[in-house]
């Protein structure tokens, strides 16, 4: 499964490294951006606060896994959804989207809202991770 947002730094590397904590034993979890924005601090920040550490994780870009056949690729945001690549293989393309924190903390106030909104993301997406792969819809013959 490829997690696709805008710039692969914050939501789509939350989504990978729940992937591979919670579902790493059923699902190959990857994710990329159409842009690469690096890593959110505060994204690595309420990951390790909910015990994954993705601080090694990095920022790639889409075309950096053209050579990978994925099975899903979910875009996490409606600029991915609307600017999502090409990949090969029989994979199918689902949007989930989820708030994006950067944007919502821009009108936040302080430190602890901010906070507040990237845990709630964070749990949203964690949430979602955990009905994987039984939500995935079938891939159907020829796909």
């Amino acid at each position: 499964i490829l997690f696709l947002c805008t710039g692969n730094s914050c939501r789509s590397q939350m989504a990978e490294g729940w992937a591979r904590t919670l579902r790493g034993d059923v699902i190959e979890p990857y994710s990329a951006g159409v842009e690469s924005h690096g890593l959110n601090p505060l994204a690595v920040e309420v990951m390790a606060q909910a015990g994954v550490d993705i601080g090694g994780q990095r920022s790639k870009l889409a075309s950096e896994l053209a050579g990978v056949a994925f099975d899903y690729v979910v875009t996490l945001c409606a600029d991915a959804e609307a600017r999502c690549p090409v990949f090969p293989g029989r994979g199918r393309v689902l949007h989930v989207p989820f708030d994006d924190p950067p944007v919502l903390a821009r009108q936040a106030q302080g430190r602890q809202e901010i906070m507040d909104i990237y845990r709630r993301v964070r749990d949203q997406i964690r949430d979602y991770v955990l009905c994987l792969p039984k939500s995935l819809p079938p891939i159907e013959p020829g796909q």
